[in-house]
């Protein structure tokens, strides 16, 4: 990864130069696997929010149900070997860069062979062999997280990029502003995802943020570069990730991306809470409309490129794989009461 201009750069060994997996143009293969990715995220949490009133997942759990194209498009612009964090809305960041279903759905039972052990639930969700280094619950707090994971892969001349999921909440933090500055100061291959889905719980972004406020302004007064798209669109997000990521892996810097999208259930649990009016049904219809999976499944239609039988063949596929991953979640032990006090600390060998 070249260093930014201007930017002191540690010493280090030289990276072998990377290879672009990707062609310039979205070929049929990969238009079919961001529909696949989408799907497969819906059908997991639509079975989570099934089976959450069941009272056996003792945690709470946010959904993204509705937000699935920001987390497929991004993590498939990503390579194997980037970092990607996230913060209380986890799920879909955790599957589309490739975590253990199984360690996922086990780890929101509570139990040992869970993705964090069982001891830390739905917010805390980790895989090491994906490079998904974790989840925050705190808003804001994984950002500097990030950064931090971001400037180890700078000091160490690595080629890896460092993706971490926000809410538009998050840009309210404080820390975000410190974060994006000394990002941009050092150069460094991290790419900010804002998934703007309108509310922070209940509070629309009229009574949180000033009118007119524009968030990639904000990045790019800081010296980011700053783009907005569609995150409903899955090609349309995957495009402007990977263009942010080969020009953060280039040395060039990082990035500011946020993408418009919309949860369709409540900000934390299983049901839909239009009741409660603090949006419209004419709103979440609207939304609703341009869900990003159905809307991929018929572009893809519209182009010849998925057969009738495809879209039920995958359905029984995934349920198969989802059923199964439930029945290992559920058939795994509890952590042993003296696990209570292990991996809270680093030992002094780094571990």
């Amino acid at each position: 990864m070249k260093a930014k201009t201007g930017a002191a750069r540690p010493a280090g060994p030289a990276r072998s130069a990377g290879v672009n997996h990707r062609d310039a143009a979205l070929d049929a293969g990969l238009r079919k696997s961001l529909w696949r990715g989408m799907l497969r995220i819906r059908m997991v949490e639509e079975e989570i929010a099934r089976r959450y009133p069941e009272q056996e997942m003792r945690c709470p759990v946010h959904l993204s149900i509705g937000q699935e194209g920001v987390a497929v498009g991004v993590c498939s612009a990503l390579e194997q070997r980037d970092y990607a964090m996230s913060a209380h809305r986890a799920h879909a960041h955790y599957l589309a860069k490739g975590g253990d279903l199984k360690a996922m759905i086990a780890e929101m039972y509570g139990r040992r062979t869970g993705c964090a052990g069982g001891k830390g639930g739905s917010m805390h969700l980790v895989d090491p062999a994906a490079n998904m280094l974790g989840a925050v619950p705190i808003v804001g707090g994984s950002i500097p997280i990030a950064v931090g994971a971001a400037f180890a892969s700078w000091m160490k001349n690595e080629d890896r990029v460092t993706a971490v999921f926000l809410g538009d909440g998050a840009t309210e933090e404080g820390v975000f502003a410190e974060s994006l500055n000394f990002a941009a100061l050092k150069g460094l291959p991290v790419l900010f995802i804002c998934e703007n889905n309108l509310y922070s719980v209940y509070s629309p972004l009229s009574v949180r943020q000033a009118a007119g406020r524009d968030r990639t302004a904000i990045a790019r007064a800081h010296g980011l570069e700053a783009r907005e798209a569609d995150g409903n669109d899955v090609e349309a997000v995957y495009r402007l990730s990977r263009e942010a990521a080969e020009r953060a892996r280039a040395g060039k810097g990082p990035s500011y991306l946020e993408f418009s999208t919309y949860r369709w259930l409540e900000h934390c649990g299983p049901s839909y809470d239009n009741h409660m009016g603090y949006r419209s049904e004419e709103e979440f219809a609207a939304w609703r409309a341009q869900c990003p999976v159905l809307r991929q499944q018929t572009i893809l239609e519209r182009d010849g490129l998925l057969a009738a039988e495809e879209p039920a063949a995958l359905k029984r596929a995934l349920a198969a794989e989802i059923e199964e991953a439930f029945a290992f979640a559920k058939s795994s032990p509890y952590p042993a009461p003296a696990e209570l006090m292990t991996d809270l600390y680093a030992d002094g060998a780094g571990n």
